[in-house]
């Protein structure tokens, strides 16, 4: 099948309007035709009648749909905005209704399995490399589509939407992919780079997000910024070897979409992963919190996944170890901390 060429004539589509999704739909829309895909009907009265969606303002131009079908006949391009946990059930909706000439960036931080249908992350034995997908991964093995990009770096929704500067990577193995998330989202306030590292961009976004837990752990039980930047360095240590061992770069963790991100979400209130980790350090239970929470905080199921990975690749990494105890098996925050302060690192950096 000939590949379309006529992008620029054609709508844009985002799929999934949560903050970071409606972020991305309106500078989209400072230049493009967007139409944006959300599953209840109710928010798309609200989206094409007073432009608004949760409370949050949309440009008046966007047109919203419930239909994958029609967005994907208008829309050669797409960005998938949606949280990892809902990720493979919206991809296999859109997958009957997408070519090879689509393009798409995802914007998720998180990561899937691939297991069998009788297995789950507690009966699986070991869990292998080719059992935890990006999202990337999920896209390439649901759809047809091969042109596949990502969107990382330190992208908090809330400034993004009152316009402060602030920069992304769009990841991907194509550089037209490259190019076209370039020239649809590059603006005087936002800034947009290009990795042809796919998979070590979406885990530099997805890893990151481990230590944001922590990092609002430390903030929560008030230790100071001595020890928040001792974290930090850990942290991007950590990540690297995590990154290494799930096929990811080195260089990518030092990018934006790495450390760019992890010293960004490791100091906002603003990050949905730091409040979970200073709510647990206020005494809150991982249930009341997520209860309460109105979007998903991905590095929650992220450090599960990790976790079981970890042990079957026989590699430590005391900070995802120890927060997965806290999370999962009742340790309390002190006593992790604790462990982590002795841990017997004898080399500061170990891999360059």
């Amino acid at each position: 099948m000939a590949l379309k060429n006529s992008f620029k004539s054609k709508k844009v589509g985002v799929v999934g309007v949560g903050s970071f999704g409606t972020a991305i739909a309106n500078m989209l829309a400072e230049k493009n035709e967007v139409v944006v895909f959300a599953r209840k009907e109710e928010v798309v009265e609200e989206i094409n009648t007073v432009h608004t969606v949760s409370g949050r303002e949309l440009n008046p131009a966007i047109r919203a749909t419930v239909d994958p079908s029609e967005l994907c006949r208008h829309c050669d391009i797409l960005f998938f905005m949606i949280p990892s946990t809902g990720f493979l059930e919206v991809v296999r909706n859109f997958a009957p209704f997408l070519y090879p000439y689509h393009i798409i960036i995802h914007g998720t931080k998180g990561l899937a399995l691939n297991l069998g249908e009788s297995e789950s992350l507690e009966t699986v034995q070991k869990l292998k490399r080719s059992q935890v997908l990006t999202m990337s991964e999920v896209i390439m093995q649901e759809t047809v589509a091969i042109r596949v990009g990502c969107l990382a770096g330190p992208n908090i929704s809330k400034e993004l939407i009152l316009g402060n500067p602030a920069a992304t990577v769009v990841a991907s193995k194509y550089n037209e992919v490259i190019l076209e998330g370039q020239r649809l989202l590059r603006s005087e306030r936002f800034q947009v780079y290009g990795n042809s590292d796919i998979i070590g961009v979406e885990l530099s976004g997805v890893l990151k997000n481990i230590i944001a837990i922590a990092s609002g752990a430390l903030a929560g039980l008030g230790l100071g910024e001595n020890a928040k930047g001792l974290l930090i360095s850990r942290g991007m240590v950590e990540m690297v070897h995590l990154s290494k061992a799930l096929g990811g770069s080195v260089q990518s963790v030092m990018g934006l979409a790495g450390i760019g991100d992890l010293v960004t979400t490791c100091n906002s209130v603003d990050s949905r992963n730091f409040t979970v980790g200073f709510r647990l350090a206020k005494g809150e239970t991982l249930d009341q919190i997520l209860a309460t929470m109105d979007e998903v905080a991905e590095g929650v199921n992220t450090v599960r996944i990790v976790d079981a990975f970890i042990k079957t690749a026989g590699i430590r990494a005391p900070i995802t170890e120890n927060l997965h105890r806290v999370l999962f098996e009742d340790l309390p925050i002190s006593d992790a901390l604790q462990f982590l302060m002795k841990y017997p690192f004898s080399v500061d950096v170990d891999f360059v």
